[in-house]
């Protein structure tokens, strides 16, 4: 008797079951026990043939057997009460480690199971019998291997299938009855799955572990990284976690499918071509993942196997599990005494015994085969006495079926077994098969084994060695054999390509050869060498990606052979990715779209492909590339014809393959040789629309019509693929109305198959005999031939019908035939026609016949009542076996109580059935492992899990788990989904779920994810992009993701990439793989940048650099940049300057379609500008105006000037470009129709209205006031200087009244020019109404101006109301505060209204105050809702509030509340806020809540302390609002930047580009020696960035050094014009000396120009105006005017003489400041264009005496003597006038404000010229007394306040003073301190701001500079809130006695670090040690102070040392080093 191993649970729980006998009296149960072993040894080795309990054998044997089976059941009740069942556990455990002495117990347990269990393991194997392999033996009879036993037991299955199919289709079932059967099938279920599962759950629980043990789970790691798990890892995780899988119905299929088999059609006889159907392919569960032999679960020889502290076992020690029995818990301590060694022990006997127990259910049955076969499973040794053997595991997949030399020796392998090799076994595969070409060819004998071409051609073998052997063209040509294979086609076509398409175009003979077969059409080669023309420039339509990704496999449309296997998933990924491709080759391809079409699944495709034929349309004019009506006279291009047949076939074949003479000429090219074929097979692509030969051989319906136009038009393929085929006859006779097919085939075809039934040939139709013939009675046992069934069916139909129709049996075996497959539904339709025509009538005529269902399966479902969602097309289908019935009702009845499962079953019984099942899978899948063939597992619960997943991920709640199941099984379950189509209906929503994954987990999931995976989640990205609403955050990250880890992984995945490029990271291009060389990766990112960020494409363009170096680009063609598309243009400046002129012309229309730099549009401006023609200008447009003017002027006088002159008009325009003035005065202005400017028309004039200020105040007093009038609309838009704008005011005002209803409005930006005694004769309505108008150009407005009305706005008493109003808040921010006070106390009651005002600081000081005196309550409940009042608070109320809430919360909505302020908060008010945050232990995380404006004022001590977390959230709050950075003193600058390089780390090694970038505007005040170390590359990619930063002189010095660098431009004196536009404005940091070597034709009046243009824009933008101090502004200013004056020669002529001097336009001064030239060069112009600049020349800072004395005198010498100027010249002359004697200037008229404005606001007056001004200003306005000044007239006279005496001073009108002091109090006023002390005192009148002691803040920061003037005693008696108040200019300016005797020590350590670093060396000087201590603590007050940043503040250290006062001393003599610090 053959036994198995230790299988001893089964085997005793088996006899344990069902024994209720005793043991004999008088024995022991060891004894007992003893007898039964003995007893069952001795039988299992008394006679070999008593195996198997045979009936040969003797009779005492079976007595003897009857004897020991009661003996062992008497054991039971004995061993039960002794405790058995408790220590089975252990004893299992025991035996199966290998121990020796376990115990009788467990002898008898281990021979019970080794020596009886196999009669039972026998019995088991019978449901296999089915399962029998096909012999591969050849010339078997296919019938013949159903015999004997398995033949019987096949054939009483097949019967009894049949008799409960009989019994289910007639049982006649009213209501009742079904209801009753129903209940009682429910209580049946109901009790046997309760039963079940009672009986059950310990096993469970023992198998749970035992799964545990053999399948480690995945899981997070701590570097949140996991290992990918299968599919029974995933089901055990569900399990796990409590997901639901609902595995029944899937289980029921599988069992069903392993037990009722499908059994296959049987061959016909007669049919030589009969095949059987092939086995379904062996699919694993194993991902590619777990496809280690270690991993696989019943693998014997396991090592790593988890730890027991991994399994369940670890709760249930713990005590931690509950509800777990003793038998679990003995088989856990069991479990953990054992060793690791023992454990693997006890894993491989168990493995083993499962082995034994599952392989006769799932194996092959032991009828199989001759009875040679060897176990699987090694079976233990039935003695004791014999030595024991280890299990041993199964000989592998290898080792059955890979029997390379056997399959070379014998007959041809089995075309199953080389399928399975070559999946399985692929590394010797290729080396056995694919590099054999003897054995490679023995193989593709068999048609089965085609497949082999593609699978060899994609392998590792030798392309070359196989082409050698397969790919003979001459021999096919030479020696032809029949037909080649396209298969075999296309295989040379993939390896060898481009020499077989060469031969192709070249030897006609072989072209005709290929294209004989119309299958091969899609091999029509395309015989040109050029490239397809513009239009059609895309990608290279998926032929270059790499091998093995999938856009590779599946859009290659060439390789499109079977179009029938083309998926919907292909299909979506090729029109996703490749959408131009696809467009030109399939959409554009009609056999190819209409067979594709005629799957209903692909209907979508007709949409999209006519809208994208439609957009292709509109980008290519075939009928401009297809001209064929002049192709007979010239000679055509032969991509042009290869273009015209691929787009335009129909015209083409009229219009070229129709035309003789077209045609013949075409021909006489060789490369158009391929026109021969092509015009000769164009009909066969509609043929090949419905001859689909290889379609036929499926079982399918083919109509009649086409089969004979297929016969007709292709005869000689229809003959040789039809006729001689078998199966696809057979299949096309499946349709009656094919039977001519016989007579066709018999009449055209010698070779025809054989279509009777008999065997006997074809014989002749015509003499058919029905009666000797079609004996049916025989089909039952031998079924008909098609000819043979279809003859009789014609020719026979009555005795047909009568004789097969009633006859089941026979009906059901030709439906399960695909050609009989008719016949069911033929006598289906037969019945219900002669139902109908035979029944009575027994209906009204007026009630339609219902259409019976002929689906039974369906009606079957129907009739129990079965909820089913089964699709039953498939099943009523004819021709369906009874097998699948069963099936099929089966799953309907089990899907059907999975339904009701919760009604059927308590809970816990439905969660452990539940787990019963899933274990259950699970273990299924384990066998599938190790099976040679597939259980359909996979396929049946594919759908479950995927159900079940999705239903997780909705319900759940936590995402550490959701992230555990997309991370670590994120494979599997790609694998499981079905095709994307389902996606796009919003099926699956796991693919969904990775858009809801939160960023912080993002990155991990997705490195972790398959490629196939990243795929789906594209392609639902890309269906759903506009539903999904992702942000730019989550986009990044995931493009981060994808490029960092998949296309590093697999390039050839970048294309498909494409719609998301816009959403990668700069950092992540740059870092891409080397993908340059390829044209689809180039033409994806071409596509695609046009919806990326200048910042993307510049990185695209760097990374495309590294393939394009210098030499290649000089070495280029022409067509270079055409050839390359967009992407060349964003290569780095360095690589474009290479381009060279011929270049850039031809490629000009890619430069012109992209955003180009302005750097690179200068380079191609000039590279171009040369030999142009008009067209050329005209496609340059505005970059023609980046030329230098030198070379636009020499085209003038030809006929391109007129259109550069209608350019530059348009540049004029484009406030980005940088104009040079000296281009338009030549080119625009400098014209004879300018000189007359009344003869200029109204719209010319308009035309030219932005350049009016370029041409000068004279030219604006040549215009007529109605010229002036019509052109207002265009005027008022335009910026003019004042001076002008009162010229064209003054013209306006002669012939219409200004100060009308509207009229101001109207002017816009020439309100400027208004006087402001106009502005105080308008009424409160007029002015209230303008002020809107007057808000957008306020800023151009003077001081003088904007105090006229806001004064006088403010007289009115309404003015409050107006403020609620937000009336005036235009002009609230010059207010003056003595306007407001007096109306504070009615805005304080009203406080609530007036919170959104835009008030100064002192304003909302004076405000807060005055509101926190009289609401003391409302404005601490109400602070945060105070708005703009809030920069009001004081110090004081702050602290009071965080004292009475100091809670984190509470401070940092103070914090957010003060950001939201509308202007700078005052300094002192940050200074308090620093000391009181300071003080709390949460300081450190309000860092991100202080804004740069807080963070900034911060003392450096304190930034020391920092982390390097906390560092870098200040360098991120400074770099969110840089402009407070830049305000700094440059010492703390310095200090700041400092600290933050030392705690990031950037002090040594390379200053990198992050580095650079990370600190920002920051950058450059870096250490000299970090600023050194720059990385060069970056600095020179990044010049146009590096160009707007703010620089040190230091930092000035070493950019000049570094641009000199041979690395980087090298010595000056190489430099070309390319360095120069991108050296830029730093050329201005050369030295004087380094400037001289510069090649000066380089530098030209234009260029020069620009330098300065550039320049000034810069000073004028965010950045300059707050960097340069005023001596950096004036060293900076000598740097220019040495470059003006060097390079156009000033410095190099006699100054005597000026022969050769360039004279400047007025024009140019606007560029080039008047300062910047020589002044014999300004007296030199013209009398028009020096008064037309004459504004420029007052008004330039930088004049110094000898230029202003020089230019003054051409002002006399023009005008006339002084006394005769005119306001207008007065306001132009300004600082000019400081040259005037002081007779000069007290000869002026000063008459208007704006003319006293002009001199007052010039600081260089001395003492003597301003008391004449003052007098003069008093003269000249008819002030009798200077109590008659208003302060509009106050403000004007600025810095002539101080030209009055003391006595004069005591007459001004105190109120009137006080409001000019706003702006007198900003001006350093070089007042005496007499002078300063009356006007302090008109400051302290009561009706100004009242006595000093009352001022506070606000006051103090009103009056300014004057604060400087107050008594010694007041001076002496200010408090702090006083102190905060004065400027560091009033400080400043205390004279050096007052500043020591009024000022103690005390005082001056209250000094803000501002105020104290504004002390000057003279007062210094004058200070007591006491005094210069305090000052000194003020500048270094918090460098004790430190801050404890673990959480404790150590506070305020009392006492300073002496190196901290040295510091301080240090830091302020820094300071002081220049007097322009503030």
């Amino acid at each position: 008797m053959r036994s198995t191993p230790a299988a001893s649970v089964l085997g005793f729980l088996l006899f344990g079951l069902i024994c209720s006998y005793t043991a004999e009296e008088g024995t022991t149960l060891e004894e007992d026990i003893q007898k039964v072993i003995n007893q069952i040894h001795f039988l299992s080795g008394a006679d070999e043939q008593m195996r198997g309990f045979s009936n040969t054998g003797e009779a005492f044997s079976l007595h003897s057997y009857y004897d020991m089976l009661s003996n062992l059941l008497a054991l039971v009740p004995p061993l039960l009460g002794d405790r058995f069942m408790d220590e089975l556990p252990k004893m299992l455990v025991c035996i199966l480690s290998g121990e020796m002495d376990c115990g009788l117990k467990a002898e008898l347990t281990k021979t019970v199971s080794v020596q009886l269990v196999e009669p039972l393991l026998n019995l088991l194997s019978s449901p296999a019998l089915q399962t029998c392999p096909q012999s591969p033996s050849s010339g078997a009879d296919p019938v013949s291997f159903r015999t004997g036993e398995a033949a019987a037991a096949a054939t009483v299955l097949d019967g009894f299938q049949q008799t409960v199919m009989n019994i289910l289709q007639s049982l006649p079932l009213s209501g009742h009855l079904k209801d009753t059967l129903s209940s009682v099938m429910d209580a049946a279920v109901k009790n046997v799955l309760t039963f079940s599962v009672s009986l059950l759950q310990l096993p469970l629980e023992y198998m749970n572990i035992a799964l545990q043990f053999g399948i480690r789970v995945p899981s997070l790691d701590d570097k949140e990284t996991c290992e990918q798990g299968d599919l029974k890892q995933l089901i055990m995780w569900g399990i796990h976690n409590n997901m639901s899988w609902s595995f029944a119905p899937s289980l029921v299929d599988v069992l069903l499918e392993l037990f009722l088999e499908q059994v296959e059609p049987l061959c016909a006889y007669g049919v030589l071509d009969c095949q059987t159907p092939p086995i379904m392919p062996f699919q694993r569960s194993l991902t590619e993942a777990t496809r280690d032999s270690n991993d696989i679960f019943l693998k014997c020889d396991r090592h790593n196997l988890a730890q027991l502290n991994d399994t369940v076992c670890a709760d249930v020690l713990r005590g931690s599990s509950a509800g777990s029995s003793t038998s679990v818990l003995a088989l856990c301590q069991a479990l953990g005494s054992l060793s690791p060694h023992q454990l693997e022990q006890v894993w491989s006997n168990l493995c083993s015994v499962v082995q034994a127990l599952v392989s006769p259910v799932v194996g092959e049955s032991p009828y199989c085969g001759d009875g040679d076969v060897t176990d699987s499973i090694a079976t233990a040794p039935p003695s004791q006495a014999a030595p024991r053997r280890a299990a041993r595991e199964a000989p592998n997949l290898r080792q059955l079926a890979c029997n390379y030399d056997v399959w070379m020796e014998a007959l041809p392998a089995d075309d199953q077994f080389v399928s399975l090799c070559s999946d399985n076994d692929r590394e010797e595969f290729e080396k056995r098969v694919c590099s054999n070409a003897d054995f490679m060819k023995k193989l593709l004998s068999d048609a089965v084994n085609s497949w082999l071409y593609a699978y060899c051609a994609n392998s590792s073998a030798d392309s070359d060695y196989l082409v050698s052997h397969f790919c003979v063209y001459q021999q096919w040509i030479e020696q032809p054999t029949g037909p080649v294979a396209t298969v075999l086609l296309e295989f040379c076509m993939n390896l060898d390509g481009p020499r077989m398409t060469s031969l192709m175009c070249k030897n006609i003979q072989l072209l005709v050869f290929v294209l004989a077969d119309p299958e091969n059409i899609h091999l029509m080669p395309n015989c040109t060498n050029l490239p397809t023309p513009p239009p059609l420039a895309g990608p290279d339509l998926g032929l270059g990606l790499g091998p093995g990704s999938l856009g590779s496999e599946s859009c290659r449309y060439s390789q499109w052979h079977d179009l029938t296997q083309i998926t919907t998933d292909n299909l979506m990924h090729c029109t996703n990715f490749d959408q131009a491709g696809f467009t030109q080759e399939v959409c554009g391809n009609s056999t190819i779209i209409d067979t594709l079409l005629q799957d209903e699944e692909h209907v979508w495709l007709r949409e999209f492909c006519n809208a994208s034929l439609a957009s292709l349309s509109q980008t290519l004019n075939i009928a401009e590339w297809c001209d064929y009506d002049t192709w007979a006279e010239r000679q055509v291009d032969v991509s042009v014809v290869a273009l015209c047949w691929q787009n335009d076939q129909l015209a083409f074949q009229s219009k070229v393959c129709c035309q003789t003479s077209v045609l013949e000429k075409l021909q006489q090219d060789p490369q158009n040789q391929w026109l021969v074929s092509a015009c000769t097979n164009m009909d066969m692509h509609e043929l090949l629309k419905v001859c689909k030969y290889s379609d036929w051989s499926k079982p399918i319906i083919v109509d009649m019509t086409e089969l004979a136009l297929c016969a007709e038009l292709d005869q000689l393929n229809f003959t040789s693929k039809v006729c001689t085929n078998g199966t696809i006859l057979q299949n096309l006779l499946a349709n009656q109305d094919n039977t001519w097919l016989v007579q066709y085939c018999a009449n055209h075809s010698k070779s025809a198959v054989s279509l009777s039934g008999d065997g006997e040939g074809g014989g002749d139709p015509s003499g058919f005999k029905p009666a000797e013939q079609c004996q049916y009675s025989s089909w039952s046992i031998s079924l008909p031939g098609v000819a043979l069934l279809t003859l009789c069916w014609e020719n026979d139909q009555t005795h047909f019908i009568s004789s097969v129709c009633p006859n089941t049996a026979l009906l059901l075996k030709l439906s399960q035939e695909s050609y009989s497959a008719w016949v069911s539904s033929m006598c289906t339709t037969f019945a219900n026609y002669t139902s109908e025509t035979t029944t009575p009538t027994t209906t009204t005529t007026n009630s339609p016949a219902p259409e019976p269902d002929s689906c039974w399966v369906r009606n079957l479902v129907k009739q129990f009542h079965l909820n089913c969602s089964v699709d039953f097309t498939s099943a009523c289908q004819p021709g369906i076996s009874q097998n699948q019935v069963l099936k099929m009702m089966v799953h309907c009845w089990v899907e059907s109580l999975e339904a009701r499962v919760e009604e059927l079953l308590t809970a816990p019984v439905a969660a452990m059935l539940e787990q019963a099942l899933s274990t259950t899978v699970v273990f299924l899948l384990a066998v599938e492992e190790v099976q040679a063939s597939s259980l359909h597992i996979i396929k049946n619960i594919n759908l479950s899990v995927l159900k079940s997943v999705a239903q997780y991920l909705e319900k759940e709640k936590t995402f550490e788990n959701k992230k555990v199941l997309l991370q670590c099984f994120g494979t599997v379950l790609t694998s499981l989904m079905q095709a994307p189509r389902d996606m796009t209906r919003n099926e699956f929503p796991v693919i969904k779920e990775y858009f809801n994954i939160p960023l912080s987990s993002l990155r991990s999931v997705l490195r972790a994810a398959h490629i196939n995976t990243v795929r789906l989640i594209l392609q639902y990205y890309s269906s759903h992009r506009d539903t999904l609403q992702l942000s730019d955050k989550y986009l990044s990250t995931m493009m981060s993701v994808l490029l960092q880890t998949h296309v590093v992984r697999d390039e050839s995945f970048f294309p498909e990439l494409a719609p998301l490029l816009a959403s990668a990271n700069p950092t992540d291009i740059l870092a891409l793989p080397s993908l340059q060389n390829d044209k689809i990766v180039t033409n994806a990112i071409n596509r695609n940048l046009v919806h990326m960020t200048l910042e993307q494409r510049q990185a695209f363009g760097s990374w495309y650099s590294k393939v394009m170096p210098p030499s290649k680009i000089i070495e280029g063609h022409e067509s270079l940049i055409a050839d390359t598309g967009d992407l060349i243009v964003y290569l780095p400046f360095r690589y474009f300057q290479h381009l060279s002129r011929a270049q850039l012309m031809n490629g000009l229309d890619v430069l012109l379609r992209n955003n180009l730099t302005s750097l690179k549009k200068e380079f191609i401006a000039y590279s171009l500008v040369g030999n142009l023609t008009v067209q050329d200008f005209i496609r340059l447009g505005k970059m023609s105006c980046l030329a230098d003017p030198k070379d636009l002027l020499l085209y003038k006088g030809t006929e391109a000037f007129t259109v550069i002159q209608d350019i530059v008009m348009n540049c004029t325009h484009d406030d980005g470009l940088i104009l040079p003035n000296y281009l338009i005065s030549s080119v625009l202005l400098n014209s004879t129709k300018f000189k007359v400017p009344s003869s200029l028309g109204a719209d010319r004039l308009a035309e030219i209205a932005h350049l009016l200020p370029l041409m000068g105040i004279n030219f604006l007093q040549g215009l007529t006031p109605a010229q002036l009038l019509t052109a207002l609309p265009a005027l008022s838009n335009v910026s003019f200087s004042p001076a002008q704008a009162s010229v064209i005011v003054d013209k306006l005002s002669s012939i219409t009244t200004l100060t009308g209803p509207n009229k101001l409005q109207e002017l816009g930006s020439l309100i400027v020019g208004m006087r402001a005694e106009t502005f105080l004769t308008l009424t409160s309505a007029r002015l209230l109404s303008s002020l809107p108008a007057i808000a957008q150009h306020s800023p151009g407005l003077s001081p003088h101006q904007v105090n006229a009305i806001a004064s006088k706005l403010w007289g009115y008493s309404e003015v409050v109301v107006w403020l609620k109003n937000h009336q005036v808040d235009t002009l609230l921010y010059c207010t003056p505060l003595v306007s407001v006070l007096p109306r504070i106390g009615v805005l304080v009651n009203d406080v609530e209204n007036i919170t959104t005002n835009f008030y100064n600081t002192q304003q909302a000081k004076a405000i807060f105050r005055e509101a926190l005196e009289t609401k003391p309550n409302l404005i601490e409940q109400r602070f945060l809702s105070l708005g703009t009042l809030g920069q009001g608070a004081s110090c004081e109320f702050l602290k009071e509030r965080f004292r009475a809430d100091g809670s984190q919360n509470a401070v940092v909505e103070i914090l957010q509340f003060l950001r939201q302020q509308p202007r700078p908060l005052h300094t002192s008010l940050k200074k308090c806020l620093i000391e009181e945050l300071y003080k709390l232990e949460f300081f450190p995380q309000l860092l991100k809540d202080l804004g740069a404006e807080l963070a900034v004022s911060m003392p450096v001590s304190t930034i020391t302390k920092f982390s390097t977390d906390d560092m870098n959230v200040l360098r991120t709050t400074i770099l969110q609002d840089p402009r407070h950075f830049l305000l700094l003193p440059r010492t703390k600058q310095a200090l700041l930047v400092d600290k933050m390089v030392q705690r990031m780390g950037m002090y040594t090694g390379v200053f990198t580009q992050e580095e650079f970038r990370s600190l920002g505007i920051m950058s450059p005040f870096v250490l000299d020696e970090v600023f050194i170390q720059m990385d060069r590359s970056f600095f020179i990619d990044n010049l146009s960035s590096l160009l707007g930063l703010c620089y040190t002189q230091s930092k000035m010095n070493l950019v000049a050094l570094i641009l000199q660098e041979p690395a980087v431009f090298g010595p000056v004196k190489t430099w070309n014009k390319a360095t120069l536009i991108q050296v830029d404005r730093f050329l201005f940091f050369l030295s004087k000396s380094t400037l001289q070597e510069i090649s000066p034709a380089l530098m030209t009046v234009g260029y020069i120009e620009k330098l300065f243009i550039s320049q000034r824009r810069w000073e004028r933008g965010d950045v300059g105006a707050s960097c340069l101090k005023s001596v950096e502004r004036l060293e900076l200013f000598r740097k220019q005017q040495f470059v003006l004056q060097f390079f156009l020669g000033f410095l190099k002529i006699n100054h005597l003489s000026s022969i050769g001097m360039m004279v400047p336009t007025c024009e140019i001064l606007h560029s080039i400041p008047p300062a910047a030239w020589p002044p014999s060069s300004l007296t030199s112009m013209s009398p028009t264009a020096f008064s037309n600049c004459l504004e420029l020349m007052g008004h330039d800072p930088f004049f110094e005496s000898y230029q202003r004395s020089q230019v003054l005198n051409k002002v006399k010498q023009l005008y006339g003597p002084v006394s005769s100027f005119s306001q207008s010249l007065i306001s132009q002359l300004a600082a000019l006038a400081v040259e005037m004697s002081v007779e000069e200037l007290s000869s002026l008229r000063l008459v208007e404000r704006r003319s006293i404005a002009a001199l007052g606001a010039i600081s260089d007056w001395t003492d003597t010229q301003l008391a004449a001004l003052f007098t003069t200003v008093l003269r000249s306005t008819r002030r009798v007394s200077p109590s008659q000044l208003d302060s509009s007239t106050l403000v004007a006279m600025g810095y002539i306040v101080c030209g009055a005496t003391v006595a004069d001073m005591n007459l001004f009108n105190a109120v009137e003073f006080s409001k000019a002091v706003l702006f007198l109090g900003q001006l350093r006023l070089p007042c005496s301190e007499e002078q300063l002390d009356v006007l302090v005192g008109l400051l302290s009148h009561t009706l100004a701001f009242g006595t000093i002691s009352s001022w506070g803040t606000d006051v103090f920061i009103e009056i300014g500079v004057l604060a400087a003037g107050l008594p010694d005693l007041a001076m002496s008696a200010l408090v702090k809130e006083q102190i905060e108040g004065i400027t560091p200019t009033a400080i400043s300016v205390i004279p050096p006695e007052r500043f020591y005797v009024a000022l103690n020590h005390r005082q001056i350590s209250m000094f803000s670090y501002e105020q104290a670093a504004a002390v000057t060396d003279a007062q210094i000087s004058a200070l007591s040690e006491v005094q210069k201590t305090a000052l000194s603590l003020a500048l270094t007050l918090w460098e004790n102070r430190p801050v404890d940043f673990r959480g404790r503040s150590r506070g305020l250290a009392l006492s300073y040392s002496p190196l901290c006062l040295t510091l301080g001393l240090l830091m302020l003599l820094t300071v002081l080093s220049g007097p322009d610090v503030p």
